[in-house]
């Protein structure tokens, strides 16, 4: 990949040599990367000799991961179940700083717009999620990039009134379109519905009793706020529409036809074959490659893979998980390594509209992650952004 056209180092140049660097196509040996100006200037296949340059001592240099989907941030402001943090901002910063530790540096925060079960306060942390991020944006005192990912529970009765005030905000660059009515979906399986909440210690009859109210919320509202939603980012070209736990032909046939480009968490092959085929990248989760299946029941995303279904991962409860999937499904299915970097980086960057980054090519930026593998477990050691060391 060196060539004569190579630039030569320049003051200032932040050089990385004697690394594993995973470019779209190849894993190129004791290879160099040159970051000048927060961006990529040259990819070398020989090592650097130049005074200064950065020895990575042979572990692997990939790009920055891009996750579009994790639900991680409100862990921080709701660490125990019906407890809010006091400080929204420390919150956020706490978020942050796991979030880059795991070498991700594009982070889409998926923020729920309504609710499907009880004691979550979804409701009332949302608006102080979105200002905290904005003002940790505004601190410089972030380390990933973060937008804004608006999760939008149609058959909540409160979901467009939530929604309303956010939709010409333009942090959001996401938003997704979700049902988790009992019965189907993620939840097809009622019995693995009941085991989620089985923390709220509810009896048969009381679960029963929810489920009816669910389903009559559904009835009610989904068709008709799905629609009011979809009206009122139908004038934003900046954003993304999502479609979510799609489960049957027709529910991607939906999603088709509202403008979807991406479909989140397919439960079935067959969901995932049909979105495949229309050109919906799909996206699962990576916590489903890691554990070696999905914690509801639906189809695994390792099968996905295997049968080139598999567009792209999210990390969705489990930071870490992004980068672990990446070389599980190399170490297990034998897929490419550059293959499954790219769907933790490059494919879900193109996904949401950032084509920017998440390759290591010539004028990219510079987000980069230094790997090593202990006891077969890919660890972070150092994340870049725009060149700049994070972590």
């Amino acid at each position: 990949m060196s060539s004569p056209a190579t630039p030569a180092a320049a003051p200032g140049d932040l050089i990385l040599t004697n690394a594993r660097v995973v470019t779209p196509d190849h894993v190129l040996t004791r290879a160099t990367v040159v970051v000048r100006d927060g961006r990529i200037a040259a990819v070398d296949d020989a090592p650097s000799r130049v005074p200064g340059a950065v020895d990575l001592a042979d572990d692997y240099l990939l790009p920055g991961l891009v996750e579009m989907h994790t639900d991680h941030m409100e862990k921080h402001f709701m660490p125990r179940p019906g407890v809010l943090w006091p400080s929204p901002l420390a919150a956020v910063v706490a978020h942050d700083a796991q979030i880059a530790a795991s070498g991700i540096t594009t982070v889409f925060d998926a923020i729920s717009c309504g609710q499907y079960s009880e004691g979550s306060m979804r409701r009332q942390m949302l608006a102080d999620q979105i200002a905290a991020v904005k003002h940790a944006r505004a601190e410089g005192v972030l380390r990933a990039d973060h937008w804004l990912h608006l999760r939008c529970e149609v058959a909540d009765p409160c979901v467009v009134e939530i929604f309303e005030p956010y939709h010409t905000d333009p942090m959001v660059r996401l938003v997704s379109l979700m049902d988790h009515t009992p019965g189907q979906r993620q939840w097809s399986d009622i019995s693995k519905l009941r085991q989620f909440d089985s923390d709220k210690g509810w009896t048969d009859a009381e679960f029963e009793a929810r489920i009816r109210e669910r389903l009559e919320d559904q009835a009610r509202y989904a068709h008709k706020h799905r629609a009011q939603v979809l009206a009122m980012v139908r004038g934003r070209t900046d954003i993304v529409l999502a479609t979510h736990d799609d489960t049957t032909e027709a529910h991607v046939a939906e999603a088709v036809a509202e403008g979807a480009t991406i479909s989140e968490f397919p439960t079935t092959e067959t969901a995932a074959a049909t979105a495949h085929a229309a050109g919906l990248g799909t996206i699962m989760g990576a916590p489903n490659v890691v554990r070696g299946g999905s914690h509801s029941g639906n189809v695994s995303a390792v099968h996905l893979a295997c049968e080139g279904l598999l567009d792209g991962l999210s990390s969705d409860y489990v930071p870490a998980s992004l980068l672990q999937a990446a070389f599980h499904l190399a170490d297990e299915i034998d897929l490419p390594l550059p293959t499954g970097v790219a769907m933790v980086s490059a494919n879900v960057a193109d996904m949401v509209g950032l084509p920017d980054r998440g390759r290591i090519a010539v004028g990219q930026r510079a987000d980069l992650v230094r790997v090593t593998r202990a006891d077969g477990v890919p660890l972070p050691r150092e994340v870049w952004r725009d060149g700049r060391r994070v972590c």
